[in-house]
């Protein structure tokens, strides 16, 4: 057994890293609840020597606590970005605004941003990390697809996240 926990790369979506040599840290995780989110990020606490940033939002498919969601992220994360996560038809402004409504004691544009496209959101999140500092990408973890008004689109969070690291580290 020990033998092959050694070779064990971990379960896809769940604290799985992003590492294509950038001096920062990047994971992926389907923290989608307070309780899940709060959880990561005190996970990657102690390992972050640096900041550490969260991209995450709250999908419309449950009745997730949104405020909590932003309360998570205000109390454990340097700063946090707030997006899209599975809309399916009900407006992701609203979510968002939802979700920054727990987000107490912190001010929009200084601690944290709404950014509704979490493709740029991710890619906010990468340009802003410097050595040391931790990323994580909460919510669609391992998910291959979004759910919004228009129906299921295809989504690859890690797929996206190299994207982004490879584009970044070309431009610094």
């Amino acid at each position: 057994m020990a033998a092959g926990l050694t070779t064990f790369k971990g379960v896809p979506g769940r604290l799985e890293r992003v590492d294509l040599g950038q001096p920062f840290s990047v994971f992926v995780d389907f923290a989608h609840s307070a309780g899940a989110l709060r959880s990561a990020l005190a996970e990657l606490r102690p390992l972050t020597p640096g900041r550490l940033l969260t991209v995450f939002g709250s999908t419309a498919r449950s009745d997730h606590d949104r405020p909590g969601m932003g309360l998570a992220a205000a109390e454990v994360a340097d700063f946090f970005i707030i997006t899209t996560d599975d809309p399916v038809d009900e407006d992701p402004a609203q979510i968002a605004h939802d979700v920054a409504a727990g987000a107490e004691g912190k001010v929009a544009g200084r601690d944290y941003d709404i950014i509704l496209d979490r493709r740029v959101a991710i890619r906010s999140a990468i340009e802003m990390a410097r050595a040391g500092d931790t990323v994580l990408l909460a919510g669609k973890g391992h998910e291959r697809s979004m759910l919004t008004a228009a129906g299921r689109e295809p989504w690859d969070e890690r797929a996206i996240a190299e994207e982004a690291i490879r584009e970044v580290l070309t431009d610094r």
